[in-house]
């Protein structure tokens, strides 16, 4: 009898509850986008680097209109807007990195570190700055510019900077559209630094 007395009790209770918790969110209308390199290395591979011959790729830094998780639209000389729904998944500095690291390991057989690893076996260092990425709309095109900064070894001095730029055609400026001509530009500049990292 106590113990129906007590579900009694805890029912309204339970009931008010349930209307205060959200087990997970509804899923966003449009889905986030991403990145990925259409080059990997496969699953169970083992990489034993010889000394200095990893590579530590850093996040690019960005100028104030990639410092966001939306797409810019470039139109005329000065002007920026950002494509409508459309929104990455995380920043494009960790996106491109990632895509770029992918790349590298995979074309060139050297072991890529985060900067966390790379204390363990300073190799080169792959820096730089992401200039473009986005749309240009006077083109219709989507644009990936990197100017990339490599450093061997300890010896900072000792550095090499490289521009690399690759456009994709753009039928349409549309968030799914927009996403795989940016991830089909990145990826080609993504090889185009592999095989620079890889002489």
């Amino acid at each position: 009898m106590k113990k129906l007395a007590l579900l009694l009790l805890a029912a309204p209770f339970a009931a008010a509850l349930s209307g205060c918790v959200s087990f997970g969110g509804k899923p966003p209308k449009v889905p986030f986008l991403t990145l990925e390199a259409a080059e990997q290395i496969k699953p169970g591979d083992v990489q034993t680097p010889a000394s200095g011959t990893t590579v530590t790729v850093l996040f690019p830094t960005v100028p104030h209109e990639l410092a966001t998780t939306r797409v810019p639209v470039h139109s005329g000389e000065n002007a920026v807007a950002y494509v409508k729904d459309a929104q990455w998944v995380e920043a494009p500095p960790r996106l491109f990195a990632r895509l770029v690291g992918d790349t590298i390991a995979a074309r060139t057989g050297r072991p890529v570190l985060s900067y966390r690893q790379s204390q363990i076996d300073p190799g080169a260092v792959l820096s730089g700055e992401l200039r473009q990425f986005g749309v240009d709309a006077d083109s219709n095109e989507a644009v990936v510019q990197f100017d990339a900064l490599l450093v061997q070894g300890d010896d900072a001095t000792k550095f090499q900077k490289r521009r690399f730029e690759a456009r994709a055609p753009l039928a349409e400026v549309t968030p799914d559209l927009v996403a795989k001509a940016l991830n089909q530009a990145a990826n080609q500049v993504a090889v185009q630094v592999a095989d620079w990292v890889g002489k």
